[in-house]
C-alpha cells in the first residue's frame, strides 16, 4: 500500500481546515446565543439573512444553493420558519411548484432586530485584528471555496 505524502501546502491547508471546523462551531455556538432571545438559531438567522439580502425572492432550492447547504435542511428551517410567521410562501411564476420564499413584516422585524444585536458582537470580535488580515483571511476563503464548488461541479459533469 503506497502512502501518499501532503505537500508543504496541502499540510498548511489541512491545518487550516481543521482550524475551520473548530472556528464554525464556536460561531455557531455564538451565534446561537446571540439570537436565541429572539427565538432565533444560528441556522434561522443564516436563511432569513440570505432571503432578506436576496434581490428577489428565490424558492428554497436556491437559498440552499446560495447557501451552500441541503435543500432539504433548508426546507425544514423554512418551513418552521413559515409556521413562526417569519416567511411566507408565494406563487412563483416560472416554477408551479418551487414556490418563492419572502419575509414576511414580522421576519424583517426579528432580522433588523438580530442584526443590532450581532454589530456590538462583531465590533468586539474584531476589535486588534488588523483590518488586512480579516480582509486576506476572506480572500482566501473564498477562493478556497470556490475551488471545491469548481471541483463538485467538475465531478457532476464528468
Amino acid at each position: 500500500m503506497t502512502k501518499t505524502k501532503r505537500t508543504p501546502a496541502g499540510e498548511a491547508m489541512s491545518s487550516l481546515m481543521l482550524e475551520l471546523f473548530r472556528l464554525n462551531s464556536r460561531l455557531l455556538t455564538a451565534g446561537d446565543r446571540l439570537v436565541a432571545p429572539l427565538g432565533l438559531t444560528s441556522a434561522r438567522w443564516q436563511i432569513l439573512g440570505t432571503i432578506f439580502k436576496g434581490e428577489h425572492p428565490q424558492p428554497v432550492a436556491w437559498l440552499a444553493r446560495t447557501l451552500g447547504a441541503n435543500r432539504q435542511n433548508v426546507q425544514r428551517i423554512v418551513n418552521d420558519l413559515e409556521k413562526e410567521e417569519l416567511v411566507a410562501f408565494e406563487t412563483n411564476p416560472h416554477h408551479r411548484r418551487a414556490q418563492l420564499v419572502v419575509l414576511t413584516d414580522r421576519g424583517r422585524q426579528v432580522y433588523t432586530a438580530a442584526m443590532a444585536l450581532q454589530a456590538p458582537w462583531i465590533n468586539s470580535l474584531s476589535n486588534g485584528v488588523a483590518v488586512d488580515d480579516i480582509k486576506t483571511m476572506q480572500k482566501v476563503m473564498a477562493s478556497i471555496r470556490q475551488k471545491l464548488e469548481q471541483d463538485m461541479e467538475d465531478e457532476e459533469q464528468g
